[in-house]
């Protein structure tokens, strides 16, 4: 079809009479680009500028996910020129900036990164840090990428920018969504295995990979176009307003399906085929990325592929069903029997039968649940099969007593029949025989054993994992109940955060283990607190996007959740809980209110010294974890003068959000904004060289 901008007037289908007119802001005096005194007088133009609206960019929250991380570890990196050089250059571009010369504000930011990225090059010594020139130069150049990214990101932030040259902006937006997958992934990675060691890199790479694969790589519309378009051909969006073309969601899936597999390879090349394991993570590496792209595709991610809906649905039946056998008997050999053998009490061969068709049979149910291949009578009475004979099976392979055998089974019934015809009560009774089952299989096989594990007897340990996995296992009947019970959801949620965030800090922070006088060092995995964050925080966003729960308990779980990754940073033992106390302090302006601020419902004064007063209060009790990370940053006990500057500046940092967003319109309160901004830092410089 022809489009619109191409055809006469009264043949263009849905498009208002408007859209020719300029949609620019009354605040800005510029001359209409269509006037007979425009400069811009080119066809190709005018259209460009047809189909552009001049708005907020609507992806900052997705680029920042991305692109902050990246940018603290490069400034870790790069030490203390780069941050000297990078604070000084966006001081003086926020000055700028405030005194309204945007072009200025724009080339000083510029200029800063420029000037910043010259000062990385000369103070990281990356070629001496691999001990290899290749290694060096390419991890310098994944930076200078990566900074150049933070700079396109920065620029369409400038609204004069997006007037002036909308074909820009819609390239750097494009160019954002094309390349922030590749080294925002890269750079995530580099960090972990940082952290964590290189044991397990391949597949930090495939996490990170597939997380920014779902975050860019599912078809997004611009944040330029003009909003008439979207009522184009009765609604459907064309290809063209996407961000991406064809052409990168090709690049991305290869990315997704190669990138980790050919890391892995390259870095492991050596023993990639000595043993049935390593095969075993060669196939993982590259089906369980397929898997989820096969996953993604129903949110269009394989749009550039075919937008036939039948052929697209065979596409992911036929795939998914050779890429779940392949992972499911690869995690068999590399996952159960390698890690878990001792607790399977069925002798082999029978072993092997059983935890596969527990695995595959409970791989095939998901499978066709996701996909909605439960639709007829007999796809019903199939799933209900499957499950009761999975439930039953898995009983067997973890040796549940046979006198109790038609306990899993009746719950596994209960659970089909929940999932197939959501019945609460039929939920509510999968939740107590599932429960019943958890407490059955814990107190046979742990309850008696003599064990010290994280500072406590394995026995409390096991009532924490019991209260923790019936408070799991309730969340998804209470989240469908009602909205006036949804409160319960909220409880049981925050319950099960607050458990968890006290199990994985005993685990993580206590690692003593110990067994009849016998010490060993056993170190709780990062990796574990890094996925039980990440998927803790999409729970919550997928609950909240739903509206299971309130934007109160979406703000303590966000804090809760956030605050266990403080434990990879500072080895503290009361670290979780004082990062929780203080992200309750200072997000509220983000996450709880934040919508009364844009409507014009500003927050009353008294309140705002409330929370003023709770910021404060919770820096001092987060002096502690203060202390331990300026010792830990500055290699000596810090004096008391520069622990005392920084609490002074991250109390001015702490309390920014909510003057911004609430006081911006008080003088006195800009003023505070501005000089938290200019002299903390300065604070903090000068307390630590006046230090001894």
């Amino acid at each position: 079809m022809i489009p619109p901008e191409l055809q006469p007037r009264s043949f263009r289908p849905y498009i208002a009479s408007s859209i020719s007119s300029p949609s620019f802001s009354s605040s800005f005096p510029a001359a209409s680009p269509y006037s007979p005194n425009s400069n811009f007088p080119s066809p190709s133009t005018s259209s460009t500028r047809s189909r552009f609206s001049a708005s907020f960019f609507a992806h900052n929250t997705r680029i920042a996910l991305a692109l902050a991380p990246c940018a603290a570890f490069l400034l870790d990196l790069g030490g203390a020129p780069v941050v000297a050089i990078l604070t000084l250059g966006l001081m003086i571009a926020y000055i700028i900036d405030s005194l309204n010369f945007k072009s200025g504000a724009f080339f000083c930011v510029w200029a800063s990164l420029i000037a910043a990225q010259i000062a990385f090059f000369f103070s990281s010594s990356l070629i001496f840090t691999f001990n290899s020139i290749p290694l060096g130069l390419l991890a310098a150049f994944l930076c200078a990428q990566t900074n150049f990214l933070i700079g396109a990101w920065a620029s369409l932030q400038f609204k004069w920018i997006q007037l002036e040259n909308p074909t820009i902006v819609l390239a750097l937006e494009r160019l954002l969504f094309a390349c922030v997958p590749f080294a925002a992934s890269s750079i995530f990675t580099w960090a972990t295995i940082s952290a964590v060691g290189m044991q397990n890199a391949a597949y930090y790479l495939m996490i990170f990979s597939c997380v920014f694969y779902w975050m860019f790589a599912i078809p997004r519309v611009s944040s330029f176009r003009s909003k008439q378009e979207v009522k184009y051909h009765g609604g459907e969006v064309p290809d063209d307003n996407f961000i991406l073309s064809p052409l990168e969601g090709c690049f991305h899936t290869l990315n997704l399906l190669f990138f980790p597999l050919v890391f892995h390879v390259a870095s492991h090349y050596s023993v990639i085929f000595s043993s049935a394991a390593s095969v075993c993570d060669l196939l993982l590496l590259f089906f369980i990325p397929f898997l989820f792209q096969l996953y993604a595709s129903t949110r269009g991610a394989l749009w550039w592929v075919t937008k036939n809906a039948n052929q697209l649905h065979s596409i992911r039946v036929v795939n998914g069903a050779v890429a779940l056998i392949v992972v499911v008997i690869c995690l068999e050999v590399r996952v159960v029997f390698h890690s878990f053998g001792r607790y399977i009490q069925v002798p082999p061969p029978l072993n092997y039968l059983l935890v596969t068709v527990t695995m595959l049979g409970g791989a095939a149910g998901a499978g066709a649940s996701a996909l909605g291949m439960i639709s007829d009578a007999f796809s019903y009475w199939s799933f209900t099969a499957l499950a009761v004979t999975v439930s039953s099976a898995g009983a067997i392979v973890v040796g549940f007593p046979l006198l109790f055998l038609p306990l899993p089974a009746i719950a596994g019934f209960e659970f089909a029949r929940f999932v197939t015809k959501k019945s609460l009560s039929s939920y509510f009774s999968f939740v107590v025989l599932g429960s019943l089952i958890v407490t059955l299989f814990v107190v046979h096989n742990f309850w008696d054993l003599n064990i010290w594990m994280a500072g406590m007897s394995l026995k409390s340990f096991c009532k924490l994992i019991i209260a923790n996995v019936v408070l799991a296992m309730a969340v998804p009947g209470l989240a469908l109940l009602p909205p006036k019970l949804h409160f319960l959801s909220e409880i049981c949620l925050i319950s099960h955060a607050l458990l968890l965030c006290h199990i994985e800090n005993r685990f993580f922070n206590y690692p003593g283990f110990y067994y009849h006088g016998m010490e060993e060092d056993v170190m709780y995995p990062s990796y574990m607190v890094i996925l039980t964050t990440f998927v803790g925080l999409a729970l919550v966003r997928r609950l909240s996007v739903d509206h299971r729960i309130g934007p109160k308990a979406v703000w303590i779980l966000t804090c809760l959740y956030s605050s266990k990754l403080s434990m990879l940073f500072i080895s503290s033992k009361p670290v979780v809980w004082v990062s929780a106390v203080l992200l309750l302090a200072v997000t509220p302006p983000l996450l709880l209110y934040k919508e009364k601020s844009r409507t014009g419902s500003k927050m009353k004064p008294w309140k705002g010294y409330v929370h003023g007063g709770v910021v404060v209060l919770s820096i001092w009790l987060f002096r502690e974890t203060i202390f331990e990370a300026l010792q830990w940053w500055n290699g000596r006990a810090p004096s008391d003068g520069l622990l005392l500057g920084f609490c002074i500046a991250l109390t001015g940092l702490a309390c920014v959000p909510i003057v911004a967003l609430h006081f911006s319109h008080v003088l006195v309160c800009f003023l505070f904004k501005f000089l938290s901004l200019f002299f903390s830092p300065r604070i903090c410089s000068f307390c630590y060289i006046l230090s001894p």
